[in-house]
């Protein structure tokens, strides 16, 4: 089995905007990217060499050089491209996709592209037609916004012809150019009620393939439907006079390509309610609906084999989640590729998909750049960063089984978590257990952090033991190693520590105990048993002389005897275990302890009392689910060293306080902003300790946070 990859190269168009993933992604700028991608032992990638960014005007000459570039830096890898020309696209805006000058317009550009790059043998002309068709013109969401479906259809026939005539000219060049077509490969089920249109919907999945091969006729399932909405016979008979059949059927397959049709839909969301012109009914991920049986890729891609007996391959596998999961679908998928080899289809190759990651999937590519998904690499930082998804594509191109016991979770695909509609009313099913992999230690059991950990494995499916202080004593070097050893985990992450900060100005001793030695003991016994660490420190370890954003590198000089023993700790755990994981962050608050400032805060207005908040020291607060989530991910890509995470945001303690107190619904005039100097803490604080991450891993904006605490907390 073939590795390959691909990276999410969409330009499409919503109105007169252009949206650009590569752009977003800082592809055309770096130099290194392929390098990065050799590395991991692709054999083929799929590459864009985009229509509407190569010839936006007709009248435009076209400029290779930076495609010639990069290209060439592909021949020199031995990595062999498959070439894009149009991904999500609607075309340069001097045609149109209803009309035929998008067809004719393609087989101009793919003769020019053909031409000045003849050694190119692989390519996909239009990646997922019908799933474009359908965007753009059955649901509207881009260019040119239709919402029928005649426009769909000619959308639709027009890609597909465009693809044939794209052939034929690239084929007058170079005779044995091969096609891979794309298309997202899902599945509709439904309420009995509804079997007609599901019924529909599962012919229609197969239209353009169908289109290719010729196969589309008087006696075609959807020949009806196709002469109803205005294809006429000149444009059909076309197909049946040129069938241009895919070289290699490339299917992506996502979680949310099953989809599940309700006729009753009053339970649903209002935003997935739609119908036909006979029945109204929610359109949801199927996934998520009790008592469906998800067919999955293993099915799906034999449903394409028996339907078609052509070479296929995988063309997208990624899962948009968090990093467990996105293992676990990877591991999923491959091994669902390879048990269709054993039974005789002909699997070419998985492709490991995004692997730059991607921006505004999360809304539909229909607003500038949108959230990112980190995927095989994280670019956050503006240089690509592996993540553990690296290791295993490079354990798969080589032959290797990737083992973790994280794969011993099954993925939430497959757990009652997943479920939101049609829930059972009895809870049904025993859980059976086999065998419990190797754990995560979470040290701190009755500390906010340590209770937050478990609550995120809890949801992640992450198997951990929490212990506290009489379990592990981590000032008991003997009793550390004799826990690790009897348990055997794979990673420990320490929460654990002194947190009194003004305390410890007058309990040195215990401080430095709790908060240095321990970490520095917990070093040396997972370097011996080769187990990862995680720990944490603190923005307190800066001065505040900086006076703008801390990153990872800076200098550290604390003010106080707190700061000193996590400085301490930084330097005296990464000289022991140099592949410990040290994350710094600052002023954290959550849904799961009544005792950080943000509560303090909601509790004392709630009882009509002032709250005194310090207005000259600026930090970057922190929200707990937020940091552990991060923290997970990080830990499972083996990254060592110090991180910074903090939520993105800059602002003083009053201006939290504010904040926070205009959404709770209370009088802000009941927030006192006070000098620093006031409050006559014991302890000396920086004035300024805003953390940012030169290593990319910045987390949401702390307004987005605030947002979701306030919609997941309620104060007592």
């Amino acid at each position: 089995m073939e590795v390959w990859g691909g990276i999410e190269c969409t330009i499409n168009r919503v109105y007169d905007t252009y949206f650009d993933q590569l752009s977003y992604a800082g592809h055309y700028e770096r130099e290194n990217d392929l390098q990065l991608f050799k590395d991991l032992g692709i054999k083929k990638l799929r590459y864009p060499i985009l229509w509407e960014k190569h010839q936006p005007s007709k009248a435009l000459k076209i400029d290779w050089l930076d495609t010639e570039k990069k290209l060439n830096q592909l021949l020199e890898l031995g990595i062999e491209p498959i070439t894009g020309l149009v991904h999500h696209g609607s075309g340069p805006s001097f045609v149109q996709m209803q009309e035929e000058s998008f067809s004719t317009g393609l087989a101009e550009y793919a003769s020019k592209v053909a031409r000045k790059f003849p050694f190119i043998k692989y390519y996909t002309p239009v990646n997922e037609p019908l799933t474009t068709a359908r965007f753009c013109g059955l649901y509207g969401l881009w260019h040119p916004h239709k919402r029928d479906d005649a426009s769909f259809l000619q959308i639709l026939i027009n890609e597909c012809k465009g693809t044939v005539l794209a052939m034929q000219a690239i084929r007058k060049v170079n005779l044995d150019a091969k096609l891979v077509q794309t298309e997202d490969l899902g599945k509709t089920h439904s309420t009995a009620k509804l079997n007609y249109q599901a019924t529909f919907e599962n012919h229609r999945r197969w239209l353009g393939f169908d289109l290719l091969c010729g196969l589309v006729n008087s006696k075609h399932k959807l020949f009806k439907y196709l002469i109803k909405n205005g294809v006429t016979d000149l444009q059909l008979q076309f197909f049946l006079d040129n069938p241009c059949p895919p070289d290699i059927l490339g299917f992506n397959h996502y979680l949310t390509s099953e989809r599940y049709l309700d006729h009753d839909f009053k339970n649903y969301p209002k935003h997935s309610v739609g119908g036909n012109k006979r029945h109204a009914y929610a359109d949801v991920e199927a996934v998520r609906v009790a008592n469906v049986n998800l067919s999955g890729p293993f099915n799906l891609l034999k449903e394409a084999w028996e339907r078609y007996k052509l070479p296929m391959a995988i063309t997208e596998v990624h899962l948009h989640c968090t990093r467990e999961e996105q293992i676990r679908w990877l591991a999923f998928t491959w091994k669902a590729a390879n048990d269709l080899k054993i039974e005789g289809v002909e699997i070419q190759a998985v492709t490991f998909w995004a692997l730059l990651g991607s921006f505004g999937w999360n809304k539909l590519l229909t607003k500038p750049k949108g959230e990112y998904e980190s995927s095989v690499f994280d670019i956050t930082s503006g240089q690509p960063r592996p993540t553990v998804l690296a290791e295993i594509i490079k354990s798969f191109s080589t032959g290797q089984l990737y083992n973790h016991p994280i794969l011993h979770g099954e993925g939430w695909w497959k757990r009652d978590e997943r479920l939101l509609y049609n829930l059972p009313i009895v809870n049904g099913r025993e859980a059976v257990l086999k065998s419990l992999p190797a754990p995560i230690l979470i040290l701190g059991k009755t500390g906010t952090l340590g209770f937050a950990f478990s609550k995120k494995c809890d949801l992640r499916n992450i198997h951990y033991q929490l212990l506290d202080r009489n379990s592990l004593d981590i000032t008991d070097i003997a009793q550390i190693e004799s826990v690790i050893s009897a348990m055997k985990p794979w990673a420990v992450v320490n929460t654990a520590g002194y947190v009194r900060v003004d305390d410890a100005e007058d309990d040195a001793e215990n401080c430095y105990r709790a908060n240095t030695q321990g970490p520095a003991n917990l070093a040396a016994i997972c370097l011996k048993y080769s187990v990862k660490l995680m720990m944490f420190s603190s923005d307190l370890v800066f001065d505040g002389h900086k006076d703008q954003l801390y990153v990872e590198n800076d200098i550290v000089h604390p003010l106080n005897v707190y700061g000193h023993s996590k400085a301490l700790a930084e330097k005296e755990v990464l000289e022991i275990n140099p592949n410990t994981l040290v994350i710094r962050t600052s002023a954290f608050f959550g849904p799961y302890d009544h005792y950080n400032f943000v509560t303090n805060v909601l509790n004392s207005l709630k009882q009509g009392k002032q709250f005194q908040a310090i207005d000259d020291v600026l930090i970057s607060p922190t929200y707990v689910p937020d940091l552990v989530n991060a923290s997970l991910n990080i830990l499972l890509d083996n990254e060592s060293g110090i991180w910074h995470l903090s939520n993105e945001g800059v602002l003083s303690w009053a201006d939290l306080a504010i904040d926070v107190a205009a959404r709770g619904n209370y009088s802000t005039k009941n927030i006192e902003s006070v000098p620093l100097d006031i409050m006559n803490y014991r302890a000396i604080r920086p004035r300024y300790s805003a953390l940012k991450s030169e290593k990319g891993m910045q987390l949401p904006s702390l307004e987005d946070a605030l947002d979701r605490y306030f919609m997941t907390t309620k104060i007592a």
